[in-house]
């Protein structure tokens, strides 16, 4: 079972952010580096992660290895949902140095076929953010670094 008490968001009055980008693989490939620790590290390249494609399984990357557990990066994230190839669904927690770490969001990334098959159109959308000073932040945090992982993204296939 996925434990969904650090969600604090419900229904549908919530905030998104969305960020999209257009990657020259084709879409299973593309959602394969999303999906395994290889692939994770291969193009976003945090020092580790853990990777575990299942519902409920970790999605965790590790990008302050020096740090006490806890404070390394993308720890205790989740597989919420995927469809091979088509759609992956995630928890996601801001940085340690934020006043809402310990409250997870959630990121569903889709992945559409270009017309020849291969390129795919990436769309990343970050939700789950209520209203106040600290989700300002932790929103203004991921405006910026989601455009820079998705421009990574593209480049590692840009040659």
């Amino acid at each position: 079972m996925i434990d969904t008490s650090a969600i604090a968001a419900r229904g549908a009055d919530i905030r998104l952010l969305v960020r999209e980008v257009e990657v020259a693989a084709p879409p299973l490939e593309v959602w394969s580096a999303w999906t395994t620790k290889a692939g994770i590290e291969s193009w976003w390249g945090p020092p580790d992660a853990e990777i575990d494609l299942r519902i409920g399984g970790p999605f965790e990357l590790f990008f302050i290895m020096d740090a006490e557990p806890g404070g390394r990066g993308g720890e205790g994230n989740r597989f919420l949902a995927y469809v091979p190839g088509e759609v992956l669904a995630f928890t996601w927690n801001a940085p340690p140095d934020l006043a809402l770490r310990d409250t997870q969001t959630w990121v569903v990334v889709t992945f559409a076929s270009l017309q020849d098959g291969g390129h795919t159109h990436v769309r990343l959308v970050h939700t789950g953010f209520l209203t106040g000073p600290d989700w300002d932040a932790y929103v203004a945090y991921f405006e910026n670094a989601w455009t820079r992982v998705l421009a990574r993204l593209a480049d590692h296939w840009a040659g």
